[in-house]
């Protein structure tokens, strides 16, 4: 395969939505997926890591993103938001995507490692 597919993650921390009084802390999160291929492709599974910072461990394997299985054009991008709340108020996400490419052959791509924080948890 030429280029390469770029998965770009952003988080955000939901303080409405949040009881630290309670040990719930929640975020949302975009992820985004840019298609460097020569072809299209089609995201058809995805597998999730998800660690608190007690190193409690969450694994979360599925169909699509969101409800979908999006199409993704050479040169194209998609881009999703989801949530996730953690009992702490830092925890990390990282996996992978299962894609399938014009030829019906299956792909893993790494979702690279990233942090959700409440705001001015380090200084």
């Amino acid at each position: 395969m030429s280029g390469k597919i770029v998965i770009r993650a952003y988080s955000l921390y939901l303080d409405d939505e949040s009881k630290p009084e309670e040990a719930e802390y929640h975020f949302a999160y975009t992820i985004e997926i840019e298609n460097g291929l020569a072809h299209s492709v089609q995201l058809l599974e995805r597998h999730w890591l998800i660690t608190d910072a007690n190193g409690q461990r969450h694994e979360v394997q599925g169909v699509g993103v969101v409800g979908e299985q999006p199409h993704i054009a050479a040169g194209e991008s998609y881009a999703y938001n989801s949530g996730v709340h953690f009992r702490t108020p830092l925890g990390f996400m990282e996996g992978s995507y299962t894609f399938q490419d014009a030829d019906g052959n299956l792909f893993d791509e790494s979702i690279p490692l990233f942090t959700l924080a409440m705001p001015h948890l380090f200084h």
